[in-house]
């Protein structure tokens, strides 16, 4: 039989069916990176009993029962996963604390309840979430594409080699597009922006509103300008010249950021996932890959 699509955890304690609830902490519309962050914390709130894994306080621990201590991003090894969806795993570059990892937390936890994780160690955990990985992205992101004469393939270039902002427009719509339910559908057909719209792409910026912010607030303020991108045809289209301001809209809210026009993809607009001025997915509720309204100037609300 056809498989049928599962719930988030957001479906399911809006529906009254999770009982319990682990939050990983931080702000709801960055870390827990839902499409809508208000029903996250409705979620949240459903759940009938919430354990928050955190290192600060925020809308998870101010809603939970139980806030448990957890190793910083130094204290232990993980992956990072770049905007093209590649992994970078690293090691602890702290040893010998008494702070413990997630897994072993999570792990610890389900003992006691009586079910079996298997994620003892961070080698379980990074086999358990690459078989999740590869049973659930198309067979498509698996193939390189041949690379064209002088441009390396994506496997052939350094870790820190930084994209262009068209590059990162594109691949961040496709990512968005290939993401959630009807991925396949979405990644082979591609959605269809109609006039007045396009596709939105989005990505968090190195230095945004991120709470591991929290205190610095010169750090904070080297961080770049909040804009929106646009290539020369869109914003010809749109009547919008570079430093105007431009209005990307959904039926929840709206962000207005200055213009800077760039080679990209036509048809798709770029802004800053969580930067001041910019908090896509609490403000839009909207995710990469998806249609957004976009016009000249500031749109009253």
């Amino acid at each position: 039989s056809a498989a049928t699509p599962g719930r988030s955890t957001a479906e399911q304690a809006g529906r009254g069916r999770l009982r319990r609830a682990r939050g990983p902490g931080s702000s709801a519309g960055s870390r827990l990176r839902p499409a809508d962050p208000r029903a996250a914390l409705d979620a949240v709130d459903a759940a009938g009993f919430v354990v928050s894994l955190e290192l600060r306080r925020s809308e998870i621990t101010d809603r939970a029962d139980v806030v448990l201590p957890v190793a910083a991003v130094a204290e232990k090894a993980g992956t990072f996963v770049n905007w093209e969806g590649r992994t970078r795993p690293f090691a602890a570059a702290l040893t010998g604390t008494d702070a413990l990892p997630d897994h072993r937390i999570l792990n610890a936890l389900a003992e006691e309840t009586g079910a079996w994780f298997g994620l003892a160690d961070v080698e379980s955990v990074r086999r358990e979430m690459q078989a999740v990985s590869h049973a659930l992205r198309p067979a498509s992101a698996y193939s390189d594409p041949q690379p064209r004469p002088g441009r390396a393939s994506r496997t052939d270039r350094s870790a820190g080699e930084t994209p262009s902002p068209g590059a990162a427009a594109g691949s961040a719509a496709s990512a968005g597009a290939a993401a959630g339910s009807g991925a396949s559908a979405r990644a082979a057909a591609g959605p269809e922006p109609g006039a007045g719209q396009a596709v939105l792409a989005t990505w968090r910026m190195l230095l945004d509103d991120g709470r591991m912010q929290d205190g610095e607030p010169h750090l904070a303020g080297t961080a770049r300008r909040p804009v929106a991108r646009l290539s020369p045809t869109t914003a010809r289209e749109l009547g919008a010249a570079d430093g105007d301001p431009v209005t990307v809209s959904t039926d929840r809210g709206a962000i207005t950021l200055p213009l800077d026009v760039t080679e990209m993809p036509d048809r798709v607009v770029w802004v800053p996932q969580n930067s001041p001025g910019s908090a896509v997915n609490a403000t839009l509720a909207a995710g990469a890959g998806d249609v957004v309204s976009l016009a000249a100037g500031e749109v009253a609300s």
